[in-house]
């Protein structure tokens, strides 16, 4: 009886957290829409840098080799963090986390590798 009462505690804390957040959200949005100001001027909706008047067309066109390498980059970056969580509790991981960590590095090096050969950090295409 005892571990039902707790059980229902722990699901009505759960969904009072999920309706405090939600009426939160809900609550800011409201307040922001409420008292934020209204403008209806004709600049309203033109680019604004610095005072300098935009000139000419704003649209540029990246690369699709620009996104490849950021994703590249943010992949090879977050192997990075699990590989600096690794060296942090080395000694608690002993031998098999070093073997384990060293297959890791050995496939981001296969990777790598592979990147390198099917040319896809090259800027320049051939």
């Amino acid at each position: 009886m005892l571990q039902n009462k707790l059980e229902i505690t722990e699901y009505l804390s759960f969904f009072y957290f999920i309706f405090f957040s939600l009426f939160f959200c809900f609550f800011m949005l409201f307040a922001s829409w409420f008292l934020g100001g209204r403008s209806l001027s004709r600049y309203k909706n033109t680019p604004f840098e610095s005072g300098i008047v935009p000139v000419g067309n704003t649209h540029l066109h990246f690369s699709v080799k620009f996104y490849l390498i950021a994703m590249f980059f943010v992949i090879f970056d977050v192997e990075a963090l699990y590989l600096y969580a690794w060296s942090v509790s080395i000694v608690e991981t002993g031998w098999t986390g070093f073997f384990e960590a060293t297959v890791f590095i050995l496939f981001l090096l296969l990777s790598l590798f592979y990147l390198i050969r099917i040319k896809a950090l090259n800027w320049i295409s051939s």
